[in-house]
């Protein structure tokens, strides 16, 4: 919906609270017209039903306003005299038009004082649960958000189950742009698995200032700009079109920003013609060959910082209870002609616990040649020491049609340049530039793009330039080879920036493989994720905190009633 039909559509429902209320002003001492002024009859509303009158802004606020306006009704029908559970009933389920029944047809009382108290139990609890709601989503949606790591693309930045708190107001907050949703939820409801929101009505994009811009390397939440799932994480039978602020969450570095011109040669990241300094924290990881005569180890892997590679086993599976055992950690199998099954698993392999249990017979294989992600600095430690005889880092050199624009041969580890748009910045239009900057226009900035050959026409004016209305960015993982970003989709529009991480709270080893193989990183408890050196957990800080305010609260309780008795 256009700026001009919200306009349009809030003097409507002025005009109808005026004519629906006008009679209950009067009954307060208020004048008629004083119900038909726009923000004014909201303030005059507050006193009369004795409330602040700064709720009239939490009003303005999408989605907090979905649970304020039951409340006001409730309010304004018990001040009125009108307080049992069928008026209120009528009040909710009637969108406030019940109000205009009781204002003309019905003999009420104006109690200016009347008690504040819910009239019963139920009606407290109610209210309590609609006051931490409204709390909690004024909190979510422009201060700080809670955020889960579900993949490894920052692995070693930011690790699968990391538990974050990102920050809404550091890049500006910006408003919902799905009014009517669900609070607290993202794009799906919980259990139902159904849509969480309507997409109509729409709210135009709308941020609040920022404290800061985004930096160079920053790690930032944002919306997929590709995303066209109708759930999170779930194929989709056709393709969704998706409002803006409930495409799914991701988490990356930003690598370029408005303004730079990015390249990647052999995997390394060159910002206008330089190499990219990286923060102390950031560590990239890159896929290698090592390669040993008497084989390589998994646990060599592991005690040297990989995080991603593929285990192999040979097993002789006898029964189907082992064949369950072996299933949740299995990724692949081949069966042998000699009757045992060639078993793949992901690094952290099979538990010793599901072996002996199960009574399995299991080999694991070290084969001379693996393949292993690992750090720049890891991989040198790795070559430095008398357990391999070589490692390697793969560089990719075939073409991949996947990667941004499409049309050019380039692959994950080699591409570019490419101009990140900014702003009020324009660019030359043409068939080379233009598939780099198609989405852009047609798509992130609204514009009627038309292709007839040579000629390229947008909102039907024949174009050989164009002026970016906003700022763009390119973000990408620091597990180089194992991350879907914008390599792959190509720029992330600045209103899709959703915050900036700032703090994990919890991390959780093996998050996705039960509750019961859960282990807590204590290590990263409390830790900033920004900021110079390497992190530090403020856990043990917390804990004496909590402890030297439990003691103190314990002794002046234990002072007091001293002091009574």
């Amino acid at each position: 919906m256009e700026i001009s039909g919200w306009l349009i559509f809030m003097l409507l429902v002025q005009v109808i609270h005026g004519i629906g209320t006008w009679k209950l002003y009067v009954k307060a001492g208020r004048k008629a017209w004083e119900a038909f002024i726009p923000v004014y009859n909201g303030i005059v509303l507050m006193q009369i039903i004795n409330r602040p009158k700064w709720w009239i802004l939490l009003l303005f606020i999408p989605v907090i306003n979905l649970f304020l306006f039951p409340i006001i009704w409730i309010e304004t029908l018990r001040t009125f005299g009108k307080k049992s559970t069928a008026d209120m009933v009528l009040g909710v389920v009637t969108l406030g038009l019940y109000i205009t029944y009781v204002n003309y047809t019905q003999e009420t009382i104006y109690h200016a004082n009347r008690d504040l108290k819910a009239p019963n139990k139920t009606m407290d609890t109610l209210g309590s649960i609609s006051f931490a709601v409204v709390v909690a989503t004024l909190v979510h949606t422009y201060f700080i958000q809670p955020y889960t790591i579900p993949t490894s693309s920052l692995e070693k930045s930011l690790l699968v189950g990391d538990f974050l708190f990102v920050s809404k107001f550091h890049y500006g907050a910006r408003t919902p742009m799905t009014p009517i949703a669900a609070p607290m939820v993202h794009d799906t409801l919980p259990v139902i698995k159904v849509k969480s929101y309507l997409e109509k009505p729409s709210l135009p994009y709308f941020r609040f200032p920022a404290l800061q811009k985004i930096e160079r390397n920053d790690i930032v939440v944002f919306n997929w700009p590709a995303d066209t799932l109708y759930h999170m994480y779930k194929a989709a039978d056709k393709r969704y079109e998706k409002p803006i602020d409930k495409k799914t969450n991701y988490v990356k570095r930003c690598t370029a920003i408005p303004g730079d011109k990015i390249e990647i040669k052999d995997g390394i990241i060159f910002i206008n013609g330089k190499e990219s300094i990286l923060p102390e924290r950031a560590k990239p990881q890159y896929m290698h060959k090592i390669y040993s005569k008497n084989g390589v180890s998994s646990p060599t892997l592991l005690e040297n910082g990989s995080t991603e590679f593929t285990r192999k086993y040979i097993t002789t599976i006898y029964n189907q209870n082992q064949a369950e055992a072996l299933n949740p950690y299995v990724r692949g199998s081949i069966q042998n002609n000699d009757g045992t099954v060639t078993v793949f698993t992901e690094q952290k392999g099979i538990p010793n616990n599901v072996i002996s249990n199960n009574n399995i017979t299991i080999t694991e294989v070290n084969d001379f040649e693996r393949e292993a992600n690992f750090t720049l600095e890891n991989a040198e430690n790795l070559r430095k020491k008398q357990i391999v005889d070589s490692v390697v880092r793969i560089i990719h050199k075939d073409v991949e049609k996947s990667i941004f624009p499409g049309n050019k041969d380039w692959n994950v580890d080699n591409l570019g340049p490419i101009y990140i748009p900014e702003a009020g910045k324009s660019i030359e239009l043409n068939k080379e530039t233009l598939p780099f900057y198609k989405k852009v226009i047609g798509e992130y900035e609204g514009n009627d793009l038309k292709v007839n050959g040579n000629e390229i026409r947008i909102n039907g004016e024949l174009a050989t330039s164009y002026n970016f209305k906003q700022d763009y960015y390119w973000m990408m993982g620091d597990n180089r080879h194992n991350s879907l970003d914008s390599r792959y989709w190509g720029f992330v529009p600045a209103d899709h920036i959703v915050g900036k991480p700032i703090f994990i709270w919890m991390s959780i080893d093996g998050i996705n493989d039960g509750i019961k193989n859960w282990s807590i990183r204590w290590d990263r408890l409390f830790t900033t994720v920004s900021g110079k050196g390497q992190p530090q957990s403020y856990f043990q800080y917390f804990l004496i905190t909590l402890a030297f305010y439990f003691g103190f609260d314990y002794f002046r309780k234990k002072k007091k009633k001293k002091e009574e008795a």
